[in-house]
C-alpha cells in the first residue's frame, strides 16, 4: 500500500476530492451541529446529504480535522483511500 498523507489545507483537499469524483457530505439528518464531514463519491448513498464546501469546511475546521488521503494504490493506480482524523494526530 502506497503511504497517506494528512492535509488540512482546503484547496489540496478539494482537488483530491473533485479529482475522484468526490462531493462535499455529511450523514443526512445530522441536526444544527453539522455531523461529521464525508465525502460521497457516487451519490448513491442514500444515507448522505450534500453540502457545500463552505459547509464542509466550517464542520471540519471546528473539528480539527485533517484528512488522511492516498494519491495512488502500490499498482499505480487513483486512490480513494481517506480517513478524517483529528490534527493533533497529523
Amino acid at each position: 500500500m502506497s503511504a497517506a498523507t494528512p492535509i488540512i489545507d482546503h484547496d489540496a483537499i478539494r482537488r483530491w476530492a473533485k479529482a475522484r469524483g468526490g462531493r462535499p457530505s455529511r450523514v443526512r439528518n445530522a441536526g444544527r451541529d453539522g455531523g461529521f464531514p464525508r465525502f460521497d463519491f457516487d451519490g448513491e448513498d442514500a444515507a448522505l446529504e450534500e453540502i457545500s464546501w463552505d459547509m464542509f469546511f466550517e464542520i471540519f475546521d471546528e473539528s480539527e480535522l485533517a484528512l488522511l488521503e492516498q494519491e495512488q494504490t502500490a499498482t499505480g493506480k487513483t486512490s480513494r483511500f481517506f480517513r478524517f482524523i483529528h490534527r493533533g494526530l497529523a
